[in-house]
């Protein structure tokens, strides 16, 4: 990489730089104030908070209006909600939004979005399971059945953990509820909150134990009970929920949720549980439409769209370019809650992520030393073509033989079908350091491909804990990235950055920047290109 030039005194505003040291280490996720509802939470404000401020609660507190209050704060994700009263016009949050964010510390200020469960359940149809089959967990088997070393965090509603068909799979601690803010994650209502115990079958119902339905490996499961029990939960309760199954060693989290549109303070979640070493796998979305919904669009997510047991895409699934992967979601059989009946049919992208996530879980069993990057390129490599386009299948769908039996890095598999054509599982790494001053300071690196069309790139941003640097890239220019012009970025509250693109354009070479929002220090960029 190319070091371009710096310190050009890009900012003509000085953003508050105050008292530096916000420790590397911090509380995590506060305790809500009592009172605060289930669910939606549509009269809340989520702020951004620097890493840089004193103290988060404060620094958001001296701007809130006498009619609103901080009701909750996440300290590892650096912010906090601010609560309305529900009689506020919309025009006092708007107003709210816009002049909060021109104060010192502020990164950001949003509405706390509202996220649905991603299934469409059809009558209850009690037949043979088809979706293991199709990804040929069968063959996998015949190497391993899976490892209770590697844990999937199921962030959903609650799960049904003491199923006959799951206990065996699920930790002896099996969760957290971010709902009802206690340490339990079981459904309040198990006739309508069943959505998380039939994902966390799909990924992994206990494998050869003579009981019911078959997952696709023997993972241990956690469950984050973030949505209620009709299905819907703030992004505050997801992000929150997001973290915490990071801060538990989650080496895969399934997303089967979706529809609250991009947040930062979802961004961010994501983007913690990536650079913590999890891999975030999210469901493309049930409407149809030709995009993908968030957060499975974030680029720290592998997005994943349902096909049916012909391997036609689904009627309901979303599609498009951000789609890396498909699998089994239509009239999939798994795990329910008991008073349903123990086991159903359902329909969504789903079940189809989940399947993926079980698939993820079963690689890794085999292949322990693989990184969140390298399972995440593993998965697209090995994947077989089923005769899709790239923005139905990715590079298609998933198949766990192939995962578990081809050696990482060999170029081997299924050969997927997707816009990165698989691609043969190589990669190289190139890093820099440098270091910037203040909140003025930025430092611009060109870095030429080893590859010709590239599978996937990924740009890691390690700064100080105690100041607030931010990454941005443009590809496919001989224009430097700036914080207000680029493609892709990565801009939390701290100094641990990622951006992770997907078949890059590689006409020009690529072009980072590296910018301090506020405080000074030491960095390196790695950049990790895949083949």
């Amino acid at each position: 990489m190319s070091d371009g030039d710096s310190g050009h005194g890009r900012r003509s505003v000085l953003k508050g730089i105050g008292a530096l040291g916000a420790a590397a280490a911090f509380a995590g996720v506060s305790t809500a104030t009592p009172g605060r509802g289930a669910g939606p939470k549509k009269e809340e404000i989520l702020v951004g908070v620097s890493a840089t401020a004193d103290d988060i609660t404060s620094t958001v507190a001296n701007y809130v209006p006498g009619n609103a209050e901080v009701v909750h704060s996440n300290e590892t994700l650096h912010y906090v909600a601010v609560k309305f009263p529900s009689t506020a016009a919309d025009e006092a949050r708007e107003n709210f939004i816009e002049a909060i964010t021109k104060k010192d510390h502020i990164k950001y200020a949003e509405k706390n979005a509202t996220h649905q469960a991603l299934a469409t359940p059809n009558d209850p149809q009690f037949g043979d399971q088809y979706a293991p089959q199709q990804v040929n967990a069968p063959t996998a088997w015949d190497t391993t059945f899976g490892s209770s070393d590697v844990t999937i965090a199921v962030v959903d509603t609650g799960a049904q953990y003491d199923h006959p068909d799951l206990a065996g799979n699920y930790a002896s601690d099996p969760g957290q509820d971010f709902v009802d803010s206690d340490g339990d994650p079981a459904p309040d209502d198990a006739q309508s909150e069943y959505h998380a115990t039939h994902v966390s079958g799909c990924a992994a119902a206990v494998v050869d134990n003579g009981t019911g339905v078959a997952g696709q490996g023997n993972s241990t499961l956690i469950n984050g009970r973030a949505l209620d029990e009709n299905g819907s939960g703030s992004t505050a309760d997801i992000a929150d929920a997001i973290q915490w199954a990071a801060d538990q060693g989650a080496d895969v989290i399934n997303l089967s949720l979706g529809g609250g549109g991009y947040t930062e303070t979802m961004k961010n979640a994501v983007s913690y549980a990536t650079n913590n070493g999890a891999l975030v796998i999210a469901a493309a979305g049930n409407d149809g439409s030709s995009s993908v919904s968030y957060p499975a669009a974030y680029s720290e997510c592998l997005a994943v769209s349902a096909v049916d047991d012909s391997e036609n895409l689904a009627s309901f699934s979303q599609y498009g370019s951000s789609v890396e992967l498909a699998a089994p979601g239509v009239d999939v059989l798994s795990t329910t809650t008991q008073t349903r009946g123990g086991y159903e049919q359902l329909s969504g992208t789903s079940m189809a992520t989940p399947v993926v996530s079980g698939v993820a879980g079963l690689t890794l069993a085999q292949w322990s030393s693989l990184s969140n990057s390298d399972l995440r390129s593993h998965l697209k490599n090995t994947a077989a073509d089923i005769g899709l386009s790239s923005d139905e299948q990715g590079s298609g769908q998933v198949d766990a033989a192939a995962a578990v039996t081809t050696e990482p890095g060999s170029g081997g598999g299924g050969g997927g079908g997707g816009g990165d054509d698989g691609g043969s599982g190589d990669s190289t790494s190139s890093s820099v350091s440098g270091s910037l001053s203040g909140y003025w300071d930025y430092d611009d690196y060109s870095y030429g491909w080893s590859y010709s069309s590239p599978s996937q790139v990924v740009i890691e941003l390690d700064g100080p804990a105690d100041a607030d640097f931010d990454l941005y890239v443009n590809t496919g220019t001989t224009a430097n990235a700036t914080p207000s012009d680029y493609d892709y970025a990565s801009y939390t509250a701290d100094s641990q950055e990622t951006v992770v693109i997907d078949a890059p354009d590689d006409s020009t070479d690529l072009q980072i920047d590296v910018d301090s929002y506020s405080g000074s220090g030491s960095y390196t960029v790695t950049v990790t290109e895949y083949q």
